[in-house]
């Protein structure tokens, strides 16, 4: 994600020379610089007089690692007397405001919840800020995470879990049901190739339909079911197997699992 976002920004005109990062894996250090001719560091021991005088530190970091490099950084800028003179913003899941600020030594902090999408610059991202976080931060924190696709903000943090669930897993979902249609579409009679064409072409072309029309999706559901037709009954199948109340099973057991990584990773007490 962080690599997204890094592309993003480049091809929307910000100078690879504006962008450095800290990559301790020595292959994606690697890749990262001769892909896109940036500063790679290994530590945050070297990259510390860049990182002191950079405006904004994202931290796309994995949960179980957050806490280390946040409290490393914290102490970095503690010791220089550079306290709030950056914005953090984090794409870190489960990571709450509150752990970031603790850490960080900062109130200076967002919270982003981004979803893959973001690679082909289609992504959306949810964001979530301090009271403290001033507007023209919140500018620059959609201005960075714009760059990737669209951006939707909430006042209550909990709505990052939902966000979680819905978009930042909400890919996986999708490609899932990819694999049962082409699946479905084998099983019936069609060649792998053909069904592969026919699902991936079907599914972009109905979300980009129902993105770009007046109507609602049950609306337009309706309008491709006609009485005792095929759609009619397959929708009838999906509709006696459940299927909306297992979806939304699924995407609350995602939150669930969102807020647990909280409380697993993210919280301060557990120092």
């Amino acid at each position: 994600m962080g690599r997204a976002l890094v592309g993003g920004l480049i091809q929307n005109g910000l100078a690879a020379s504006q962008i450095s990062v800290v990559e301790n894996h020595t292959e994606t250090a690697a890749k990262l610089k001769d892909d896109f001719k940036l500063s790679v560091f290994s530590s945050l021991e070297l990259a510390q007089q860049t990182l002191l005088a950079t405006d904004v530190v994202m931290l796309a970091i994995k949960p179980q690692d957050f806490r280390q490099a946040a409290q490393a950084l914290g102490e970095l800028f503690k010791s220089n007397s550079s306290q709030d003179k950056s914005l953090f913003i984090s794409i870190a899941a489960g990571i709450n405001l509150s752990s970031m600020s603790a850490w960080l030594q900062s109130q200076r902090c967002i919270r982003a919840m981004p979803n893959t999408p973001a690679l082909i610059s289609k992504g959306i991202t949810g964001l979530c800020a301090n009271q403290s976080v001033s507007s023209s931060d919140k500018t620059v924190a959609e201005t960075i995470c714009g760059s990737v696709g669209k951006v939707v903000w909430v006042k209550d943090e909990n709505q990052i879990d939902a966000i979680t669930a819905l978009s930042g897993s909400g890919p996986a979902y999708v490609f899932a049901f990819l694999e049962a249609l082409q699946a479905a579409g084998e099983k019936i009679g069609l060649d792998a190739k053909t069904s592969r064409e026919l699902a991936y072409e079907t599914l972009l072309g109905g979300a980009l339909l129902a993105h770009q029309s007046a109507d609602s999706a049950s609306a337009l559901r309706e309008k491709v079911t006609s009485k005792g037709g095929t759609t009619a009954a397959a929708l009838q199948v999906l509709k006696e197997k459940s299927w909306q109340a297992i979806l939304e099973e699924a995407i609350a057991s995602a939150a669930k699992r969102s807020q647990a990584i909280s409380q697993e990773f993210g919280n301060p007490k557990n120092n």
